[in-house]
């Protein structure tokens, strides 16, 4: 064996790349700029830990060939010199598959490895070389079925725009996915198909995709006669229209070229049009604006939310689609339909290109979430009102049980929002970071139940409100003209007001809210798109305020479609809960459904409402609302109910919460597991590695105490409420940590602590004067209130220990300060030590 092969066997990866690896693409013709090394491909997953998430490893290949920027066409992964370049077959194989590329290569240096997907017979081969980039472009227009058609070579090479950029002043690029998504609706185009179907996840950019669509194809104008195309880009919420032109295409291709439709006036000699369907449609029939351009004279037409809108067989906005027939027509939406009234497969075609919110997860560009679903009393057991009872109004209620499909459209028990909103007031209290709350945006059944909602959390967080008076809104359309000052301000992330956004369906779609931590499910759903979207307002990362994940809080089961198959999202386990009157947890069992059953009656029996505001999205649109969704007034709400049967108004029921379940994303990040409190508990104690004395230890001292509890609050769990969560009281907290996370370890009440105590360490009480033995007693008398978390010198600062002195004098009675912090310590140790 040669010098120099001795020296290559001794090489690392990055010396066998410079020595062997690139000298073999350039000489294939590879230009530097054509080879992107360390092609990082996604940010890596967040993994969910005890202090909420980290961040997993980034998939990034050793390179990616580029024919022309940011249009990836190869993979090439490289090994150690003396490694068998068989050793990188999988990971080119993998990173290939992700990116939606045909082909890949591995090779040590010594030898290649050529890893082809395309065509009906994929192989791996040896072979001698890097192909040429023209071999290679000529083989990825093959494999995209465009190799031949007049505009393909055109349309595949034309580049990106990098106007935009991000707050650091770096170029804003799309991401591995919206270049695919691109590459795919491009090569649809060149093989002549009109209808074009994206799916991508809530939350993933499918603006800045449009965008670069655009950019895109304004740069093969031989697909267009020799000129730019002319761009339709309908939508039918103003903030579907407004967000995209004022933020992304202004910025790019300026007022001269970007126009919005409006005011009935067909405007022309634009290149880009921004329109509502509503604004179209203005206008006598047969003589609507849209009919006053021809049918030719849009390109191509972008439909966002292509599931909404214009989805429906005969919804009256399908003529504006149909008048443009000729266009291409591009649908964007994160959740297509197929229903009796819409299929947006049967318009668009099977999708070019699908990327799901798992997938976004699983990249890390999208938040992780946790579900707790909350059980009310009412819901469980349901309302039985009294034979001859009346309601507010002094109408006798029909006798029968009411259950979760009656309330609210039906019956309205106004202690069971009042319930809930005390619920969401603690629970955003107890999680508050730094002192602030996180941003909530709460699901109401109709606007007038989100009123009522909204009266009660405004009620209920006075002292909130006190400071900031825009604590809590409601947003719906029924609040014009200020929704829309009052939206943007809840969407800020610097925006401290509101903190509460309460809603029934105007949010639902359609509007950006990274700073979103809690979406809270208070209105029945059976429909998955519209259950898709609404999960979806809280996916978006946050990165300002540290958002990196999020919570679903559910009163309504609306979380049992998670179980769907056609949900793309995580699978998830099924604990049904079952508490005791005081709300104790008594049962757990596992009811997960059996693969492809149904979800039971119950949770289908709730279309009509979504039927209704699909109904709506096709009614007469008024210029002066702020948007066109959700437009229904209280009145016309209470008409239509009571076309179908009166709706009650009750006070004076007792409503409360049963229990309390959590979902939370496994390691895998692909399933989710329904965990009890007691399962919750047992798994965020263990990952702490300590054993039961170490626990014990640490608890005992107020110091350690305190950290210990910190590091229990950010894995979501309040050792202060935990007694009454786990329907002991009466339990120390420190003893239930141990119970629960070493099965078996029984536990002792605080009264049996004390009785204890007394007996086998009453001589520790009496080492101390008379004055600090009073302190003494007085902690002993607070642990039997509350618990150890008391056992600390900051005690002395409430009753019963104001009414002695000042802290200062208290501690004077020790000695000290720190013999006083001492003398409690040890009187913790000795309490809480094992019996």
């Amino acid at each position: 064996m040669g010098t120099d092969v001795m020296d290559a066997y001794k090489m690392n990866e990055d010396e066998t790349c410079k020595r062997f690896v690139l000298p073999a693409l350039r000489a294939a013709g590879w230009g530097e700029k054509q080879i992107r090394p360390q092609y990082r491909i996604n940010d890596g997953r967040l993994v969910p830990t005890r202090r909420r998430h980290k961040r997993g490893a980034a998939l990034a290949a050793d390179y990616v060939l580029e024919y022309i920027p940011d249009v990836p066409i190869a993979v090439v992964e490289a090994k150690r010199y003396r490694i068998s370049e068989e050793n990188g077959v999988e990971q080119a194989r993998r990173y290939a598959r992700k990116l939606g590329l045909s082909f890949a290569y591995a090779t040590n240096g010594r030898n290649i490895v050529e890893i082809d997907f395309s065509g009906e017979r994929p192989a791996i081969r040896p072979v001698e070389r890097f192909p040429a980039p023209e071999e290679l472009w000529a083989r990825f227009l093959r494999d995209q079925g465009v190799q031949g058609t007049e505009s393909g070579g055109e349309l595949m090479s034309a580049p990106y725009d990098y106007t935009l950029r991000n707050t650091d002043n770096t170029v804003k690029r799309p991401r591995y996915y919206q270049r695919l998504a691109i590459t795919r609706a491009l090569a649809a185009l060149a093989r002549d198909e009109r209808r074009i179907l994206l799916v991508l996840a809530t939350g993933t950019g499918k603006t800045m995709l449009a965008l670069q669509l655009v950019a895109r194809l304004f740069g093969a104008p031989g697909m267009f006669g020799g000129r730019k195309p002319r761009v339709l880009y309908l939508a039918d919420r103003n903030m579907l229209v407004d967000d995209p032109k004022d933020r992304y295409f202004l910025p790019v291709f300026g007022e001269d070229d970007v126009h919005k439709i409006g005011g009935g006036e067909a405007k022309r000699g634009r290149k880009i049009y921004f329109a509502l369907y509503q604004s179209l449609d203005q206008g006598d029939a047969e003589e609507e604006l849209f009919r006053e351009y021809e049918e030719d004279y849009f390109d191509v037409v972008i439909v966002d939310e292509c599931h909404r809108g214009s989805a429906g067989n005969d919804s009256r906005w399908r003529k504006i689609l149909e008048h443009f027939a000729p266009a291409v027509q591009i649908g964007l939406t994160a959740t297509p339909v197929r229903d009796k009234k819409s299929d947006t497969y049967e318009y668009f075609k099977n999708p070019v290109y699908t990327y799901s919110l798992r997938d976004g997860i699983e990249d890390g560009f999208l938040a992780p979430y946790r579900v707790r679903r909350v059980r009310l009393n009412v819901d469980v057991e349901g309302y039985r009102p009294e034979p001859g009872a009346k309601d507010l109004y002094n109408r006798e209620i029909p006798e029968g049980v009411y259950g979760p499909k009656e309330f609210e459209r039906v019956m309205v028990i106004l202690e069971r929002t009042e319930a809930v909103a005390q619920y969401l007031i603690d629970y955003l209290r107890k999680n508050a970071e730094d002192g602030r709350l996180g941003k909530t945006l709460v699901f109401c059944e109709d606007t007038a139940h989100a009123g009522r909602m909204r009266t009660a959390l405004h009620n209920i967080a006075s002292a909130e409100v006190s400071v900031l008076p825009d604590f809590v809104k409601r947003i719906t359309s029924a609040d014009a003209p200020h929704v829309g000052e009052s939206l943007e301000e809840f969407r800020k992330a610097d925006s401290s007001q509101p903190v509460i956004a309460v809603t029934s369906r105007l949010l639902s779609t359609g509007v950006d809210l990274p700073a979103v931590r809690n979406v809270v499910l208070f209105r029945r759903m059976a429909s998955m798109p519209e259950f898709k979207q609404v999960i979806g307002r809280g996916t978006r990362l946050c990165p300002e305020i540290g958002k990196e994940s999020f919570d679903i809080i559910d009163f309504v089961e609306a979380t049992r479609l998670f179980e769907d198959s056609a949900f793309d999202g995580p699978a998830l386990k099924l604990l049904e809960e079952t508490a005791d009157e005081q709300g104790a947890l008594v049962d757990v069992e596992d009811v997960t459904p059996p693969p492809g059953e149904e979800l039971d009656a119950d949770t289908e029996a709730v279309a009509e409402p979504q039927a209704e505001y699909e109904e709506q999205e096709g009614g007469t649109f008024d210029p002066d609302a702020y948007d066109a969704d959700d437009m229904v007034t209280d009145e016309e709400e209470i008409d239509r109910i009571q076309a179908r049967g009166t709706r009650y108004h009750v006070r004076g029921v007792e409503v409360y919460k049963l229990g309390e379940r959590r979902y939370q994303l496994a390691d895998d990040g692909r399933t989710m597991r329904l965990v009890s409190v007691e399962q919750w508990v047992h798994d965020q104690v263990l990952e702490l590695d300590l054993d039961p004395a170490q626990l014990r230890t640490r608890w005992a001292r107020a110091r350690s105490r305190a950290a210990l509890m910190e590091v229990l609050r950010e894995a979501d769990i309040d050792v202060e409420e935990l007694p009454e969560a786990l329907g002991k009281p009466d339990v120390d907290p420190v003893d239930l940590l141990v119970s629960v996370a070493w099965d078996g370890l029984g536990v002792v009440s605080r009264d049996e602590r004390l009785t204890w105590f007394r007996r086998e360490h009453g001589d520790f009480l009496d080492s101390f004067g008379e004055r600090a033995r009073e302190v003494l007693e007085a902690m002993l008398v607070k642990f039997a209130e509350a618990g150890s978390p008391q056992l600390k010198v900051e005690t002395l600062k409430v009753p019963p220990f104001d009414a002695m002195g000042r802290v200062v004098d208290l501690t004077d009675r020790f000695g000290g300060a720190r013999e006083a912090h001492e003398a409690i310590d040890q009187l913790s140790e000795r309490l809480l030590s094992v019996v």
